[in-house]
């Protein structure tokens, strides 16, 4: 599975993680040492997020029912909280640096492949 910005037909992450369960979405990234670059992680449902206890900034995207990117935020930075996102759907959670490099922008196509 791959996650795309189909907008700008870049790779934002190879086989991404998708946390469907409340419990799933808790943990989330709690606990890893590391987010490496192509991984990501998928809340869904998600409209907001946090940080707190992780050991790295992250970059977010708010993605909306039809898969459109509503807000990003580039390297949050641990023990922090986002606001409520009350258009976004799911959430997905990338390494810090992925969307400047993707040059993922509000607005663009986020697609997952098989």
């Amino acid at each position: 599975m791959r996650l795309i910005n189909q907008t700008k037909n870049n790779l934002l992450a190879q086989d991404p993680l998708i946390a469907k369960t409340f419990l799933a979405r808790i943990k989330g990234l709690l606990g890893r040492k590391e987010f490496l670059s192509g991984q990501a992680i998928i809340l869904k449902p998600c409209n907001s997020v946090h940080t707190f206890f992780m050991r790295f900034p992250i970059d977010i995207l708010f993605i909306s029912k039809d898969y459109r990117v509503v807000k990003t935020i580039h390297k949050l930075i641990p023990n922090r909280a986002t606001f409520i996102y009350w258009r976004s759907k799911m959430v997905i959670e990338l390494p810090s640096g992925t969307l400047n490099l993707t040059n993922t922008r509000v607005g663009d196509l986020i697609q997952l492949l098989d």
